[in-house]
């Protein structure tokens, strides 16, 4: 697909998720083949660009091309500023958040709040694709509640006003992330407009993403929850949409190199005694379908230390490799993964 000035290598997008997609995490979900990788949400309010939340979510430094930047507000044009602001920091694609559920998104009017109020969609996506020269893409859900879904409309207007390409989750604001995603309304969508659409909701594993793509017509697919400490999701879902086989599951040495890797840039983006911090989760997603994971999660939630944390992973798949040099992965369950869910975006 190409995108502006960026021919991506597939179609497999790293869903926006607060707290999770960071600079660290999207450099390790394009390494193992996400063909875009969105960030972590930046407020278009001017008066937080200088806290250190946002200046960590807009430090793009190192990182592979292209780089996707969402951004989240309800003033179009605060909104074309943020957008304008942004690409002087290196953005070079902007994403515009109509689809995040959070309260504290919604009751400023802004992420899926938003659908409620479709002139207001059409006077931010056109302040925005005039303000800048890079692409443009938005996300959304289907609609407001249940009882009015307009995706279709929506799509319409980012299309008319130059939206390159639009994400849709599968469902409602009102449904946040519980029961089944409207698979039917995306392919609505998608047969509605001439824009790319990416598919999003509940894709767990290379067959779901099949399924999806063929249940949709969607040009691809959009991993959120189920790259949580497993990046290798995104040359798994590749190699079996190419072949129809299956990747052999991850040595238990690469997985160990790979979270060492990605707590190694964690301390080196946040510092070691925020890096750990915010190690802590990504940690318990990696070990979490693995044997004594739980325990093993438990036990990491009481060290401070970088080194002392470094080592203490190290020894668990030590001992881990003892038991065989592969190790299959549970099948993911939507109804399991709650923690997940107040994440994604």
């Amino acid at each position: 697909m190409q995108l502006g000035a960026y021919l991506l290598r597939n179609t497999l997008f790293v869903a926006p998720m607060a707290g999770v997609t960071d600079r660290p995490f999207r450099q390790l979900c394009k390494r193992f083949g996400a063909g875009l990788a969105v960030s972590e949400m930046v407020s278009s309010k001017p008066e937080l660009r200088e806290t250190r939340k946002s200046r960590l979510r807009t430090d793009h430094a190192g990182e592979v091309d292209p780089i996707s930047v969402q951004i989240a507000g309800s003033d179009p044009l605060a909104m074309a500023e943020a957008a304008r602001y942004n690409v002087g920091l290196g953005a070079q694609i902007i994403d515009i958040n109509m689809g995040c559920p959070a309260k504290k998104v919604c009751n400023v009017a802004a992420g899926s709040a938003l659908l409620s109020n479709e002139p207001l969609v059409t006077a931010i996506l056109d302040a925005v694709v005039r303000a800048v020269d890079v692409p443009v893409t938005l996300k959304i859900r289907t609609g407001p509640h249940p009882g009015a879904k307009n995706a279709v409309r929506v799509a319409r207007i980012a299309e008319a006003a130059g939206i390159r390409l639009l994400a849709v989750h599968g469902r409602t604001r009102a449904c946040k992330f519980s029961g089944p995603v409207e698979y039917a309304t995306i392919a609505e969508v998608k047969a509605s407009v001439g824009i790319p659409v990416i598919a999003n909701g509940d894709i767990l594993s290379p067959e779901d993403a099949h399924r999806v793509l063929r249940r949709t017509g969607a040009d691809g697919v959009m991993i959120g929850r189920a790259a949580q400490g497993r990046p290798w999701i995104f040359r798994e879902i590749e190699h079996f949409l190419a072949t129809g086989t299956h990747m052999a599951a991850p040595r238990i040495s690469e997985i160990s190199a790979v979270l060492a890797e990605h707590l190694q840039g964690l301390y080196g983006f946040y510092g070691p005694e925020h890096g750990v911090r915010v190690a802590r989760k990504h940690i318990g997603w990696y070990v979490n379908e693995l044997p004594g994971g739980e325990a093993f999660r438990r036990d990491m939630n009481r060290i401070e230390s970088a080194d002392e944390q470094l080592a203490t992973v190290d020894a668990y798949f030590d001992r881990l490799a003892d038991t065989g040099e592969r190790l299959q992965y549970l099948g993911r369950d939507p109804g399991t993964m709650d923690s997940r869910e107040k994440l994604a975006a």
